[in-house]
C-alpha cells in the first residue's frame, strides 16, 4: 500500500464521522457559505500567476515550518503579490486544518484553494462554507465518473476547479467542460521524486481552453521562465516559501527576480 493509499483509506473513515456531527445542511447555512467567490483564473491571469501554499508538514517532510501562524504567511503571500493561495487542510499528513482556511479567508481577499483529499461532495460543501474560492481534485484517487459528479457539484457553487494529474493517462481520463485549471504535479505521490521534466512532458497534450498549472518542485525564478516557455500560466509554490524565515517577503523578492529575468 502507497503512502496515497493510506491517506485516502485514512480520509474516507474522517468524512463518515465529519457527517456524523455536522450535517450538510448546517455547512450550507454558515456565514461563509453564502460568500461571493473570487476567481483564482482571473487572479492568475492578470497578476504573477504564483499560487503559494501555506504548508506545515508533508509526509516526505516531517517539518516544513510550524513557526509561523496561518494569518502572518498569507497576509505576507498577499502582500508581496501571490495570485492565489493554496490552503492545506488535511492534519493527519500535513498538520493543516478547516480552520486554517477560515483564518486565510478572514485575513485575505486573496483567491483561497483548499487543498485537500477531495471524495465526497460533503468535502466541496466544507470548502465552500469555510472561505475557499477553489478546489483540488486528485485524478489519480478519483475515476472519472466521480471527477465529473464532483467537479459539476463544486461549479454549481461557483467554485473553481483544479485537477491534478500526473501523467498522460491520467489527463486523458480526466478532460471534461468542468474544469477550470489543469495541473501537473511534478512529485511522484507514490515515491515523492520530484521532476519538472513531468510538466515539459505533459504541458502540449494540454487543451488551451484550461489555464496549466505546474506544481512541486519550483525552486527559483529560472524554473517558472522555463515553464512558460511551455505554456504553463500558473505555478504553486510551496516549500520554496515556507522553509524560509518570512514566506511572504522570499515571495516577493521570488517575483522582482522573476520581473527582472523577464524584461
Amino acid at each position: 500500500m502507497t503512502i496515497l493509499d493510506k491517506i485516502i483509506e485514512d480520509k474516507k473513515r474522517e468524512v463518515a464521522l465529519k457527517k456524523s456531527i455536522i450535517s450538510a445542511k448546517q455547512l450550507e447555512v454558515s456565514d461563509l457559505f453564502g460568500k461571493r467567490t473570487i476567481s483564482l483564473s482571473e487572479s492568475i491571469k492578470n497578476s504573477s500567476g504564483i499560487i503559494a501554499e501555506h504548508k506545515r508538514r508533508s509526509p516526505s517532510k516531517q517539518t516544513i515550518n510550524s513557526s509561523f501562524s496561518v494569518e502572518e504567511v498569507v497576509k505576507g503571500y498577499e502582500k508581496f503579490g501571490a495570485s492565489g493561495i493554496s490552503v492545506l487542510t488535511d492534519t493527519k499528513y500535513f498538520g493543516g486544518s478547516l480552520e486554517d482556511l477560515q483564518l486565510a479567508r478572514a485575513s485575505v481577499n486573496t483567491p483561497l484553494l483548499r487543498k485537500e483529499f477531495i471524495i465526497d461532495k460533503y468535502q466541496i460543501l466544507e470548502a465552500k462554507s469555510n472561505g475557499a474560492d477553489a478546489i483540488l481534485l486528485i485524478a489519480s484517487v478519483l475515476t472519472r465518473s466521480e471527477i465529473k459528479q464532483l467537479s459539476e457539484f463544486a461549479q454549481a457553487l461557483s467554485l473553481e476547479v483544479l485537477l491534478e494529474i500526473h501523467n498522460q493517462e491520467e489527463l486523458e481520463k480526466a478532460l471534461m467542460p468542468s474544469l477550470d485549471l489543469i495541473g501537473v504535479n511534478n512529485r511522484n505521490l507514490k515515491n515523492f521524486e520530484i521532476s519538472l521534466k513531468n510538466s515539459f512532458d505533459l504541458a502540449e497534450m494540454i487543451p488551451n481552453e484550461f489555464l496549466k498549472i505546474s506544481e512541486s518542485g519550483i525552486n527559483s525564478p529560472q524554473d517558472v521562465l522555463v515553464l512558460k516557455e511551455y505554456g504553463f500560466n500558473g505555478f504553486l509554490i510551496g516549500e520554496t516559501f515556507m522553509k524560509t524565515d518570512n514566506p511572504g517577503k522570499y515571495l516577493g523578492q521570488f517575483i522582482e527576480d522573476l520581473d527582472l529575468k523577464n524584461s
